[in-house]
């Protein structure tokens, strides 16, 4: 519990509300009273239940799918805090959505991800909690402090537990090129290989060919990447894995379980034999599929918070 300075305060909105509720038991605090519903219009309505005058607040909201109305629930909550007085407002955000947007990929292109961070900004943010952003650039969109966490100490521990001694031997694929550099940290801390899956066509028109960069053959291989959307890029990786390098078995990890369209139904019939995703995004229900597991990010979320409120470095959480 902690006991010293102004009160702290957590509220949530209504993408994550079970992974708030663990950050507020593992400081032995309570959910801030607030309520945060739709008109019937569709319209954002928020009630703060709770005086929060000088109070340091924190906003827990994922801005998953719907990602417009929960985006919209933040920003609304945010500037309700700002309007009653809150000494400080942290948004805290496990998942950023709009992340992908973060460039210029072709001509007359939004760059949303910098719209997001300006709103966010607008609305009366003091600063922004949040983990594994897709592009870690997108900390410099904010004109506030941002606190990227990053997710991959809690795959180290638990694949660390799951497979003890043999880690040395097995290895870490990147499922295309853009992810390797996260796949390169997170197999230095496990002192693993690393592999990588390149996809190319050789000619218009043409099926795509896997090629794998390393030796995977005869190894057990853990996928590593920041968010599983639809699950194709993933579960043809584990397939290529397979056919192409002669794996012997694959397990996959990734922060945010975005699971859109097929994903479940693409995941349960790969070559996968397990996913681990953390819960910045909700769990989907445990009997659309065996192969998916969870782990907890309240853990780390809880220390950063009362890192933040005590004044003292996070930089250990980034270890």
């Amino acid at each position: 519990m902690i006991s010293h300075g102004k009160d702290i305060k957590v509220f949530s909105g209504n993408s994550n509300p079970a992974l708030a509720k663990e950050i507020c038991q593992l400081m032995g605090t309570k959910l801030g009273e607030a309520e945060v519903k739709g008109f019937a219009d569709g319209e954002a309505s928020v009630s703060i239940y709770e005086t929060v005058r000088g109070s340091d607040v924190f906003v827990v909201q994922s801005t998953c799918k719907p990602v417009n109305d929960h985006l919209m629930e933040l920003l609304v909550m945010i500037d309700a805090l700002r309007r009653a007085s809150a000494g400080r407002i942290t948004a805290v955000i496990p998942y950023f959505g709009y992340a992908r947007q973060d460039r210029k990929a072709k001509a007359r292109d939004p760059i949303s991800a910098k719209l997001v961070a300006n709103m966010i900004t607008a609305a009366g943010a003091d600063r922004v909690l949040t983990m594994d952003l897709h592009a870690a650039q997108i900390q410099g969109f904010f004109d506030i402090p941002v606190d990227n966490l990053a997710g991959n100490p809690v795959f180290v521990d638990y694949y660390a537990k799951k497979f003890g001694s043999v880690c040395e031997d097995m290895v870490v694929v990147s499922p295309d090129v853009g992810s390797v550099a996260r796949a390169r940290t997170f197999a230095q801390k496990l002192h693993m290989q690393l592999a990588i899956v390149d996809k190319r066509r050789q000619k218009a028109n043409q099926c795509e060919v896997m090629n794998i960069i390393g030796d995977v053959r005869d190894k057990d291989c853990i996928l590593f990447d920041d968010m599983v959307d639809t699950a194709g890029s993933l579960c043809n990786a584990a397939k290529a894995l397979v056919e192409v390098g002669g794996a012997k078995t694959v397990h996959a990890c990734a922060s945010h379980g975005v699971l859109s369209g097929p994903a479940v139904e693409r995941i349960n019939s790969s070559a996968i034999e397990e996913l681990a995703l953390l819960n910045t995004i909700p769990a989907i229900d445990p009997a659309l599929s065996g192969k998916i597991k969870y782990l907890s990010v309240g853990p780390m979320f809880s220390e950063a918070i009362e890192r933040i409120y005590q004044e003292t470095s996070i930089s250990k959480l980034f270890r």
